[in-house]
């Protein structure tokens, strides 16, 4: 029997739908991502220190997602078993929860799925993959990281509030954009735009590229 091919999803991909058991129990994805974004993530090992860090800093700032309309959903290719154990480890020695479900994915068909195995860098542990997933099921952003080094929750949250101001406010964002300072209007597309342009109270470094208050 052949070995299924899997294309690794990417950018505005749907996201692909799976069925897996959780330490919050067993969820369809879809029905999971339904009405909510949903920040997906991949470590590479249960009782791993530079895991414990990350799935920590997911927890403490937990708030921050929820206040986006966001759900947090981890991965690894380990058991159920292993998962409780390291949370309760985790709760018992930091006084941290992980409150949020973490895939089992012993079979690695989610890790598979979505391309969270890469074999240069390990054939069974996934890497420190990250997708943000909208409340339609695409997938927007994507960040990779190896096995050793830790991700960035800051610039995690900054870009998911990002891709949401985006969508609501119709702009682009400028380089190391922060919510509160200013956005990229989409340039004109006719002379009449760009007259109009002219007369705006924009911020104007030229005629293509202007910012705005939001």
């Amino acid at each position: 029997m052949e070995e299924q091919v899997y294309q690794m999803p990417r950018i505005g991909d749907k996201a692909p739908d799976f069925e897996a058991v959780t330490t919050y129990g067993k969820i369809k994805f879809s029905d999971f991502n339904k009405g909510n974004w949903v920040v997906m993530f991949s470590h590479p090992a249960d009782f791993t220190p530079v895991c414990t860090t990350e799935m920590s800093g997911f927890a403490q700032r937990h708030d921050e997602f929820r206040a986006l309309n966001t759900k947090l959903l981890g991965l690894s290719i380990d058991s159920i078993f292993a998962h409780v154990a390291w949370v309760n480890n985790v709760k018992k020695n930091t006084g941290v929860l992980f409150d949020f479900p973490i895939i089992a994915d012993l079979d690695m068909k989610v890790a598979k799925l979505y391309g969270m195995l890469q074999p240069n860098e390990s054939e069974t542990a996934a890497v420190r993959a990250v997708f943000f997933i909208d409340p339609t099921g695409k997938i927007r952003l994507i960040m990779y990281y190896p096995l050793n080094v830790g991700r960035n929750m800051d610039e995690i949250l900054r870009v998911l509030t990002a891709l949401q101001t985006t969508d609501k406010h119709g702009v682009a964002l400028p380089l190391n954009w922060k919510p509160g300072e200013k956005v990229i209007v989409p340039p004109p597309k006719t002379i009449e735009e760009m007259q109009e342009r002219e007369k705006s109270n924009y911020e104007m470094v030229d005629w293509y590229l202007a910012k705005k208050d939001l």
